[in-house]
């Protein structure tokens, strides 16, 4: 290989150089992609069929909602499927890859939806009125959508205040005992100690000591987010090759330069890990902490509702909590993959 082509590929990022040792497919790999990117339109309308087509078991109030929620999915997924088409039409492959990979499991979905609908709304197999069919969450979330809102921005507030606090007090304390071992010494027993206590074991304690239930539910979020936080970060602070400040002491950085310029660098995958974490955790409490005594939420509107045995209502505020964790969750994701770039950087 010739030298100027050595060093072009030296500039290459990793995706490219995949690309370029990816062997070609054959027709039948190609045909086969193509079905299965077209798959979820057609499960799609194969959920559409079925939910038209077999008669209802149990009565069914506003039918069309279910229809033009799921004409919604398959529209969007047809937008995007076209969207990539012309990329791809462009040179562009990766948004055409993304999508091939997410087909089977939107694919899924869909065939998961029809076989809900026929478990609940065709046969009544799953116990009415105690799991109800998709189109009554859907017409329960609209006409309580006010109420729903309110209840969601309470709980994004609880869930982003207790976070951010525990994150925050956690990225101190990690680093403190990461980097000094005599306040390791000192603090890691208490860590050991608060941090495998399971969150409900908090509420008795808290309901007794605190003056606001709000802050308590905060305090809940903050302590189990604080201890992913502070052991990820000391536990990546702690392993930095030891070769890595001596070099930098040579250099004549100071001690603040040493934790900020090269521990904490260095510990940052840990550490965005235990934020990661720290949300799962957070996201466990807030409907703990909720269900405890705070006035609105989410978790208190579950509970509110199956207490007046309202399960659509129920299940309506279920799906808002997952799509609510999932989006915040992925945020986290792409804020993760931007800070670490470098790890999918150029190939020297």
């Amino acid at each position: 290989m010739k030298k100027e082509e050595t060093e072009g590929l030296g500039n290459l990022s990793r995706q490219q150089l995949r690309e370029l040792e990816a062997k070609d497919k054959t027709t039948f790999q190609v045909i086969l992609d193509w079905i299965i990117m077209i798959l979820p339109m057609i499960c799609g309308v194969a959920a559409i069929l079925e939910y038209k087509l077999i008669s209802d078991e149990i009565s069914n109030k506003k039918p069309e909602t279910y229809v033009g929620a799921l004409l919604v999915f398959i529209g969007i997924y047809a937008v995007y499927f076209l969207v990539a088409l012309i990329k791809k039409l462009r040179g562009n492959l990766q948004t055409i890859e993304k999508l091939r990979f997410r087909a089977p499991l939107l694919a899924a979905l869909f065939l998961l939806l029809a076989g809900y609908d026929y478990l609940t709304l065709k046969t009544g197999i799953l116990t009415q009125p105690f799991i109800p069919c998709m189109n009554a969450i859907l017409n329960i979330a609209w006409e309580d959508r006010a109420y729903l809102v309110e209840c969601t921005l309470h709980t994004l507030r609880l869930l982003l205040l207790g976070y951010f606090i525990g994150v925050a007090a956690g990225l101190v304390t990690g680093i403190i005992c990461g980097y000094s071992e005599k306040v390791r010494y000192w603090i890691n027993p208490i860590i050991k100690f608060l941090g495998p206590i399971p969150t409900p074991t908090w509420i008795p304690i808290i309901m007794v000591v605190v003056s606001s239930l709000f802050k308590g539910a905060v305090f809940i979020i903050a302590l189990g987010s604080w201890f992913a936080v502070t052991v990820a970060s000391m536990t990546g602070i702690s392993n930095v090759d030891k070769s890595y400040f001596e070099a930098a002491r040579t250099l004549g950085a100071s001690e603040r330069q040493l934790v900020f310029r090269v521990a904490i660098p260095y510990a940052m995958p840990s550490i965005l890990q235990g934020c990661t974490q720290a949300m799962s955790s957070a996201c466990v409490a807030i409907t703990v902490a909720e269900m405890m005594g705070v006035k609105a939420g989410l978790g208190w509107y579950m509970n509110w509702a199956k207490s007046w045995a309202a399960y659509d209502k129920m299940f309506a505020a279920l799906f808002v909590i997952c799509i609510i964790f999932t989006v915040v969750t992925k945020g986290l994701d792409l804020i993760k993959r931007r800070l670490l770039r470098w790890q999918n950087g150029v190939v020297k």
